[in-house]
């Protein structure tokens, strides 16, 4: 089904975009007539039991987001895929058949803290239960930007820091969040 927020979008790109934005459109509709247009991340997304795809326009260029592809810039109709018809019709039945349609994510193996980390986190209990009760992600961040320092002085001031705002449950970029 058409949504009227992507004719706004494709209405507002960028007179050489807005041809390609019209045939993307019409691929993903004549690769699975029951797919949904939603607005997603500011750009048009095609679902159907789940993310099929994404198109979106730039200064200069758009760019098509297909399973598990996505296209180099395109700046004209002829720049886009032969088989994209075929592509969205597998990622739809990946759907349907239970899978993940844009491909699942590699899981990234935990990084070992630096020794005199690890040991300094130890001294601090209220620090290494917090530490050990983090996600993953937040403990690589930590790792990461400790075992980033390129001296000693740098290494020992980031640990400091990081047993205080570990200690207080924060996360490495806690100010951003």
């Amino acid at each position: 089904m058409k949504n009227p927020a992507v004719d706004a979008y494709i209405a507002k790109a960028a007179p050489f975009a807005k041809p390609i934005l019209a045939k993307i459109r019409a691929l993903f509709h004549a690769g699975c007539p029951e797919i949904e247009e939603k607005i997603k991340w500011g750009c048009p997304s095609f679902e159907r039991g789940g993310l099929i795809g994404v198109m979106a326009a730039f200064k200069a260029h758009c760019r098509l987001l297909l399973w598990k592809e996505v296209t180099e810039k395109i700046t004209d109709v002829s720049q886009l895929p032969k088989d994209a018809v075929a592509k969205i019709r597998a990622a739809v039945a990946a759907r349907a058949a239970g899978g993940s349609a844009m491909g699942a994510r590699k899981k990234r193996p935990d990084l070992k803290p630096p020794p005199a980390f690890l040991a300094a986190l130890k001294k601090n209990k209220k620090a290494y239960a917090a530490f050990q009760a983090f996600t993953p992600g937040y403990r690589r961040e930590y790792v990461e930007w400790i075992g980033d320092a390129k001296t000693d002085e740098t290494r020992d001031r980031r640990t400091a820091q990081a047993l205080t705002w570990i200690a207080q449950g924060k996360s490495r970029n806690w100010k951003y969040r």
